[in-house]
């Protein structure tokens, strides 16, 4: 089984790269960054190049079993600022890929969405794969058009596709900028001493997903005959104000913080249900936030 991990050099990616080498599949990463240092990449073949290139995209294909799709050139917090951008980086490159595929004859997809944006703000909780999707991002509009496609040329026979709507993972080796993903912005300030940033007023919810939980499932459908739609998260939402005090508990001191004002584009309140993956795939999620915090603040500042 040869796997194909599009975005293979970013958090998530890289930490499905030695999940799916413990299943036995021989590994390919296509990606337009070098490749960091704080992996090992013995055995895994590492194609430096972008999706939007279709001559890297089909040759990156050659001989691949199943396609793990994880790259985006955009997140929730800076979608909006430039739409055509985010469509034509994330929709556009995504159909090339597609066609790529149909014409390699390469069936299986998994697609990483968004169970945090393509809901829009949730009339129930928990949030079932059923709901209607009302985005209220650009990064989610994209992300639901992408699942539409997949669905469109399921129906058409040309593709055995998977998508997953991971809600907001975190753990070691993510990115501590304060870009996307309050867990590791929250611990980078903890360790350099700086004071927390929350838009809001704090109330916002969120279901967290530990690292290692997503890729074991990712890793287990990509490598399954199961097609279909599958939410992926703890079942459990925590407000960034719990999380500030759970981070403050784990670093051993409270963490300052500095309120700004709302933005438009944050749902106020997403948690998954994620009953269809554990049906699908015998999975739950293993790891609790508190034991999450714990490992992540380990890595990012061993004693």
């Amino acid at each position: 089984m040869r796997a194909l991990v599009i975005g293979g050099n970013g958090f998530i990616g890289s930490a499905l790269v030695p999940a799916l080498q413990a299943r036995g599949a021989d590994v390919a990463v296509l990606d337009p960054g070098r490749p960091r240092a704080d992996v090992d990449w013995r055995g895994v073949e590492f194609i430096a190049g972008s999706l939007a290139d279709p001559v890297v995209t089909a040759r990156a294909l050659s001989g691949v079993d199943v396609v793990f799709h994880l790259a985006s050139t955009t997140v929730p917090g800076t979608s909006n600022l430039d739409p055509v951008a985010d469509v034509q980086g994330n929709l556009v490159a995504t159909l090339g890929l597609l066609g790529a595929m149909r014409s390699a004859g390469v069936r299986r997809i998994v697609y990483f969405s968004s169970g945090g944006t393509v809901y829009g703000n949730p009339t129930v909780s928990p949030v079932p794969e059923s709901h209607p999707l009302h985005p209220i991002s650009s990064y989610g509009v994209v992300k639901v058009a992408i699942e539409n496609y997949l669905r469109m040329y399921q129906q058409l026979g040309d593709l055995d596709p998977v998508i997953l709507r991971p809600s907001n993972p975190y753990g070691p080796r993510q990115s501590t900028a304060g870009v996307q993903g309050a867990v590791a912005a929250f611990l980078g300030a903890a360790a350099r001493g700086e004071p927390v940033s929350i838009w809001g007023d704090g109330e916002v919810v969120r279901d967290y997903i530990y690292i290692d939980d997503l890729v074991e499932l990712a890793a287990t459908a990509g490598l399954s005959q199961e097609v279909g739609v599958f939410n992926v998260g703890s079942g459990e939402g925590h407000s960034l104000n719990a999380l500030v005090a759970m981070v403050s508990d784990v670093v051993g001191r409270p963490l300052a913080v500095e309120y700004q004002a709302g933005r438009a584009f944050d749902v106020r309140r997403v948690v998954l249900d994620v009953g269809a993956a554990r049906r699908g795939f015998a999975w739950s999620p293993h790891t609790s936030l508190r034991e999450g915090l714990a490992a992540t603040w380990r890595a990012l500042a061993p004693p």
